[in-house]
C-alpha cells in the first residue's frame, strides 16, 4: 500500500482552505454590493376600552377617640358620627351604599358607595364627609373626600411625639381579603414595623394606632400596599396641648410620587407671631422615598409668587420646611423636584383651647370632566390652581351636571377659588389640565381635601398583541 505523503495532504488542505476563503470573501463582497430588498413594518397596536366596572368609594367614618375607657387603654370609641354627601353624575345609575364593618369600634360603620356601570360607560361616583367634635380630650372639624381603594397609597401627616395621636384607617369594599404592608419613614430611613403587616377582612375598616407603625416620630410619612384587594387609606390625627384638645383632622392620601406637587387650598388664619405659638404656623413636609434630590418650594397667593425655597432631600428621610411669615389669607404651594417626592402642607388657626389644623394634601392633576363632592362645614371654596403655560377655562356645574353652570377662568400659573355650596356635588370641566382641592376655615375649624379625577375619565389602553 502507498501512503499518500503527509506534506501533499496539508497542501491540498491549504488550497482548499484558501479556494473557500477567496469564494467567501467573494460572496461577501457581492451579498454587500446587491441592493436587498427591504420591508419596513410598524408593530401591531390596537386601542382598547377596557370593559366598565361598577365605580367604588369608601369613606373614613366618623372621628374617633383612643383611651376615653379607663379600664381598657386601647379602646377606640366613636366620637362624632360623620355628615356625608354623595352623588353620581347627571343621568346616570344611583349609587348604593353599604356600610363597612368596624370589629374594635363599636357603633362606627364607615360607608362605602357602589355604582354600577351604564351599559358601556362607567358611572361617575362622588362622596365626602365631614365630623365635628367639642370634647376635653378631641375638639375640631374635619372633612374628607371619600375615594376608591388603591393597591398603593401615602400618607404625609400626623406625629406620635408627645401630645399628638394618631389612628391610619384602612377600609377594603370589596369581596377578598386584602394584605396589606405599612412601611413608616421617620428620622432612621424606611422601617418595616411587625405591627405593619396585617390582613383586612373584606367588607370592614381596620383601625391601626399611629404610634405602632412610627413610634415618637415628629415627621413620619407611611407607604401602604395591598395585594389581594385595594384598601382606601386616611390617617385621623390630633394634638392636645397642656391637657387642652388642640384639633383634629383626616388626612387625605397620596396617591403616588412625582416630580410635580400642587397644594391648592392652604388656608392660613393665624397671623404671624400668634399668640402662644411654639411651633410654625404652616410648614410643608417633604419626602424623596427613594433617590435623594433638591426640591423648589414655591408659595403663591392668586398668580403672584410669595416665597421660594431650596430644600435638599436625602432618600428616605422626611423633612419639614417653615413657611411661617405668611399673612392671613389663602395659597396654593408647588413642589418641583428632579427625583419624585410627596408633600403636604400643615396650618393651624392657632395654638390655644379651642383652635383647630388641617393636614392639606397634594392634589392629582386633573385632565377630563369629573365630579366635586363639597361636604358640610363653615365656608367651603373650591381652589382650582393652573400650572400650565396657557389659560384654562372652567366650567362648574351645579346638582352633578343638571343644575346651574358658572364659567371660570383660570389664568396660567394661577389660583382660582370658588365659593361653593355645603352638602353639594358639582361636576367639573376643564379646558386643560388642572388641580383643585375642597377647603374649609371658621372659627376654630379648618379643613381641606384634594379632588380626585373620576375613574370614568380613564384612557384607553394602547395595547401591542
Amino acid at each position: 500500500m502507498t501512503k499518500r505523503p503527509t506534506w501533499a495532504t496539508t497542501s491540498a488542505r491549504l488550497v482548499g482552505g484558501t479556494v473557500a476563503a477567496v469564494a467567501l470573501v467573494a460572496g461577501t463582497l457581492t451579498a454587500v454590493a446587491v441592493v436587498w430588498p427591504t420591508h419596513d413594518r410598524e408593530a401591531v397596536s390596537v386601542l382598547a376600552v377596557p370593559a366598565p366596572s361598577e365605580s367604588v368609594a369608601a369613606c373614613p367614618g366618623g372621628l374617633l377617640a383612643i383611651g376615653r375607657d379607663a379600664s381598657v387603654a386601647g379602646a377606640i370609641a366613636l366620637a362624632a358620627a360623620p355628615r356625608v354627601v354623595f352623588d353620581t353624575g347627571a343621568g346616570q345609575p344611583d349609587a348604593a351604599v353599604e356600610p363597612l364593618v368596624v370589629p374594635t369600634v363599636e357603633g362606627s360603620t364607615p360607608d362605602a358607595f357602589t355604582a354600577p356601570p351604564a351599559a358601556d360607560t362607567r358611572t361617575d361616583l362622588v362622596a365626602a364627609s365631614s365630623a365635628t367634635v367639642a370634647a376635653e380630650d378631641l375638639s375640631g372639624f374635619a372633612a374628607a373626600s371619600c375615594l376608591p381603594p388603591l393597591l398603593e397609597s401615602w400618607i404625609v401627616g400626623g406625629a406620635t411625639t408627645t401630645g399628638y395621636s394618631g389612628l391610619l384607617l384602612l377600609s377594603n369594599p370589596g369581596s377578598v381579603p386584602a394584605d396589606v404592608q405599612v412601611t413608616a419613614y421617620g428620622a432612621a430611613g424606611p422601617q418595616s414595623p411587625p405591627a405593619g403587616r396585617f390582613v383586612v377582612a373584606p367588607g370592614t375598616q381596620r383601625v391601626v394606632p399611629l404610634a405602632a407603625l412610627a413610634r415618637d416620630e415628629k415627621s413620619p410619612v407611611l407607604q401602604i400596599i395591598s395585594t389581594g384587594a385595594p384598601v382606601q387609606a386616611t390617617l385621623q390625627t390630633s394634638i392636645t396641648r397642656t391637657l387642652l384638645a388642640g384639633g383634629v383632622d383626616q388626612v387625605a392620601p397620596v396617591i403616588a410620587p412625582a416630580t410635580d406637587q400642587t397644594i391648592p387650598a392652604v388656608a392660613v388664619t393665624a397671623a404671624p407671631g400668634v399668640e402662644g405659638a411654639s411651633d410654625p404656623a404652616t410648614i410643608v413636609r417633604l419626602l424623596a422615598p427613594s433617590t435623594s434630590t433638591a426640591a423648589t418650594v414655591t408659595v403663591r397667593s392668586g398668580g403672584q409668587t410669595v416665597s421660594t425655597s431650596e430644600v435638599p432631600l436625602e432618600a428616605g428621610l422626611p423633612l419639614e420646611l417653615d413657611l411661617g411669615g405668611l399673612e392671613v389669607g389663602t395659597y396654593s404651594v408647588h413642589v418641583q423636584s428632579d427625583a419624585a417626592v410627596v408633600a403636604a402642607v400643615w396650618s393651624t388657626t392657632g395654638f390655644g383651647e379651642g383652635d383647630d389644623f388641617a393636614w392639606h394634601a397634594a392634589a392629582p392633576r386633573i385632565e377630563a370632566g369629573t365630579l366635586a363632592a363639597v361636604a358640610a362645614g363653615p365656608s367651603p371654596t373650591l381652589a382650582i390652581a393652573n400650572d400650565g403655560s396657557d389659560q384654562v377655562a372652567v366650567t362648574l356645574t351645579a346638582d352633578a351636571g343638571a343644575g346651574a353652570a358658572q364659567e371660570v377662568s383660570v389664568p396660567a400659573g394661577s389660583t382660582v377659588r370658588v365659593v361653593v355650596d355645603p352638602d353639594a356635588v358639582y361636576r367639573l370641566e376643564a379646558s386643560g389640565p388642572v388641580q383643585a382641592a375642597v377647603g374649609y376655615a371658621g372659627d376654630g375649624a379648618l379643613a381641606s381635601y384634594p379632588l380626585w379625577p373620576a375613574d370614568a375619565a380613564a384612557s384607553p389602553l394602547l395595547v401591542h398583541p
